[in-house]
C-alpha cells in the first residue's frame, strides 16, 4: 500500500535560550515561581536531545519477548530492551486510554490532570484539555524544539481547546478520536486538522488501507525532516488496541489459532517492526546517539488471563492482579524501557518506581527548557535514573479512574506500600509489594496505621474538579456520551466520511 498525502508541510526552526532547571525532590507540585537551577546538568552547553515517547495502546508486559513473551515475536523491541534499561515498575497515568496519555502528555497524575477518564464528546473526540494547560508539547516549543504527535490523539477534537495545534503540536497525524480508532480500516484519518478519505475502506471490518501504515509512514518522514531540528515526538501507536485487526496474519498466518489471537499476536509483532523501522531511520540519520526513546502501554494487561487470548499468550505470566480499568498492579505496571545509546545504561533491569508524569519534569531537564507560565508537575526527573542512579525520592504515587455510574476508584502507593480504593464507598486496601506483589493478602485490618496514611494521601492527592465528582459520573457526562456513542454506530452503519475529506493519490 503505497499512499502518500499530497499536503505541503511546513516546519519552522527557531532560535532557543538553554537553561538548566532543578527539580523538586518530592511529588508535590513545582510552579514556575520557582528558581531556575543555572547548574542543573554538567555541561549546559551539550547538545540537547531529541526525546520521543512511545505509548502503545493496550501493550502489556506478557506481550514481549524481554518480559517472557514465547509466542508472540518481538525482536527489535527486545534488542531496544537489551541496548537500554527495561523497568519493572514502571507505571502508567492510569489505566485506560485518555488519561494516562493526558497524564504524561500534561505531567500531572490524575488527581490533578484535567483528563481523569474517558469522557465522550459528539460528535467526535474526547473531552479537551483546557486551554490554560501547559503541555510537554508547548514546554518543547518554549525551548525550540519542533513537535508532533502521531496515532491516538484523544485530548480534545480540533474544534476545541483540546486540539493538537492549540496544545503545542507542530504536526498531528492519525486519530483524533478514540472512538473513531477503534477502526483499523477506517474511511478517514487526519493529516493536522485535514480529513482525508482511505481509499477501499468501509471502516467496519478489515478494508485495503491499513492505518497503520500510513501512520508510520508520516511519522518517519517528520523524523527525517527533522535532520537539523530538535524534536520531540509522542508516538501513540494505536496497536494493539481493539478491534483486532490487521492487513495480514504474517508469520502467524498458519498457526492453530483463532483470527482474533493471529490478529493480537500479528498487531504486537507490527509494533516490533514499526519500531526497528524507527531505530534503522535515526541511526542512518546519524542521531540515535542524541535520541531518548522511552516505550511503554498506556495500561497494564488489556483483558482477563481467563480469556482466550489470555491464556493462550499467558499475558498475565507476572504474577500480577488485574488489567485494564483496575487499580492493582497488573492494570497500573508498564512494559516499559528507555533507549539512548551511548547514554542510557544498557543491559539493565531495574525494579524501582516511576510513572508517566515524571516524563515532564525529565524534559524540562534535558531540554534545558525555562517552564513556562502556569507550568506544574507532580513529576521528579528521571535523568539521573535513566543515567544508572537511583530513582528518586518522593511521597507516594497516587492514581484515580472515574470509569461510570460509581464514580472512581483510587490508589496510592508510599514506600512498598500500596493502598487501593475500588470506589469512595468502599473500604481502603493495604498490600505489601515486596512479599506480595499479586495483591492477595489485604493488610488492612492488621495496619490501620496505613490505612490511615493512605486516607490522607488520597485526600491531598485529589483536587476537586466539577467535571470529575468522586462519587458518581454527572448526567452531563452522561448524556453526551450516550449521544457520541449513537453518533459513532450511525457513522459505521453508513461508512460515513467528514465532508471536507479529501482523496489520497498514490
Amino acid at each position: 500500500m503505497q499512499f502518500k498525502l499530497l499536503l505541503i508541510a511546513a516546519f519552522l526552526t527557531t532560535s532557543f535560550v538553554s537553561l538548566g532547571i532543578s527539580e523538586h525532590p518530592n511529588l508535590n507540585l513545582v510552579s514556575s515561581t520557582e528558581n531556575a537551577s543555572a547548574d542543573s546538568l554538567q555541561n549546559s552547553n551539550a547538545k540537547r536531545p531529541n526525546f520521543i515517547f512511545v505509548l502503545s495502546d493496550d501493550v502489556a508486559q506478557g506481550d514481549l519477548g524481554c518480559y517472557g513473551q514465547e509466542l508472540i515475536q518481538t525482536p527489535r523491541l527486545d534488542q531496544m530492551a537489551a541496548e537500554g534499561t527495561r523497568y519493572l515498575q514502571a507505571y502508567c497515568g492510569t489505566s485506560v486510554c485518555a488519561p494516562s496519555r493526558s497524564s504524561f502528555f500534561t505531567g500531572l497524575h490524575t488527581g490533578h490532570c484535567p483528563v481523569r477518564g474517558n469522557y465522550e464528546v459528539p460528535p467526535e473526540g474526547q473531552f479537551p484539555l483546557p486551554a490554560k494547560t501547559v503541555t510537554i508539547a508547548e514546554v518543547a516549543k518554549s525551548a525550540g524544539y519542533s513537535t508532533a504527535t502521531f496515532g491516538k490523539w484523544g485530548m480534545g477534537f480540533f474544534d476545541s481547546s483540546g486540539a493538537p495545534a492549540k496544545q503545542g503540536v507542530d504536526h498531528f497525524f492519525g486519530y483524533n478520536c478514540q472512538r473513531h480508532a477503534h477502526s483499523y480500516f477506517p474511511t478517514y484519518l487526519y493529516d493536522d486538522s485535514q480529513p482525508f478519505i482511505l481509499p477501499g475502506n468501509d471502516g467496519r471490518g478489515v478494508g485495503q488501507t491499513y492505518a497503520q501504515e500510513l501512520i508510520q509512514k508520516d511519522m518517519i518522514k517528520w523524523v527525517r525532516d527533522q535532520r537539523d531540528n530538535p524534536f520531540m515526538m509522542f508516538y501513540a501507536i494505536t496497536l494493539p488496541h481493539g478491534r483486532h485487526e490487521i492487513d495480514d496474519f504474517g508469520i502467524y498466518n498458519d498457526k492453530p489459532w483463532t483470527n482474533d489471537q493471529k490478529a493480537y499476536a500479528a498487531q504486537v509483532t507490527r509494533i516490533d517492526s514499526d519500531m526497528g523501522q524507527l531505530v534503522d531511520t535515526l541511526r542512518e540519520m546519524g542521531i540515535a546517539d542524541n535520541t531518548l526513546i522511552v516505550f511503554s502501554g498506556d495500561n497494564g494487561s488489556s483483558f482477563k488471563p481467563s480469556s482466550p487470548k489470555g491464556k493462550l499468550f499467558n499475558q498475565a505470566s507476572n504474577g500480577l492482579r488485574g488489567y485494564k480499568r483496575g487499580m492493582y498492579e497488573g492494570a497500573l505496571r508498564q512494559a516499559a524501557f528507555a533507549w539512548w545509546p551511548g547514554t542510557v545504561t544498557a543491559g539493565r533491569v531495574n525494579d524501582e518506581p516511576w510513572a508517566f508524569w515524571d516524563l515532564m519534569p525529565t524534559f524540562v531537564e534535558l531540554s534545558q527548557a525555562k517552564k513556562p507560565a502556569g507550568y506544574e508537575t507532580d513529576g521528579v526527573s528521571l535523568v539521573d535514573y535513566f543515567k544508572g542512579g537511583k530513582a528518586p525520592k518522593r511521597n507516594y504515587f497516587y492514581w484515580e479512574l472515574h470509569k461510570g455510574d460509581q464514580g472512581a476508584v483510587q490508589a496510592a502507593r508510599f514506600g512498598d506500600w500500596k493502598a487501593v480504593r475500588n470506589g469512595v464507598t468502599q473500604p481502603i486496601e493495604i498490600y505489601d509489594l515486596v512479599n506480595d506483589p499479586a495483591e492477595s493478602n489485604n493488610l488492612a485490618k492488621a495496619r490501620k496505621d496505613l490505612v490511615e496514611k493512605a486516607t490522607l494521601i488520597m485526600q491531598e492527592a485529589h483536587r476537586p474538579d466539577p467535571n470529575w465528582p468522586l462519587d458518581h459520573r454527572d448526567a452531563k457526562h452522561k448524556t453526551l456520551a450516550k449521544q457520541a456513542w449513537e453518533i459513532k454506530k450511525a457513522r459505521d452503519k453508513s461508512s460515513w466520511v467528514p465532508e471536507h475529506a479529501i482523496k489520497l493519490s498514490k
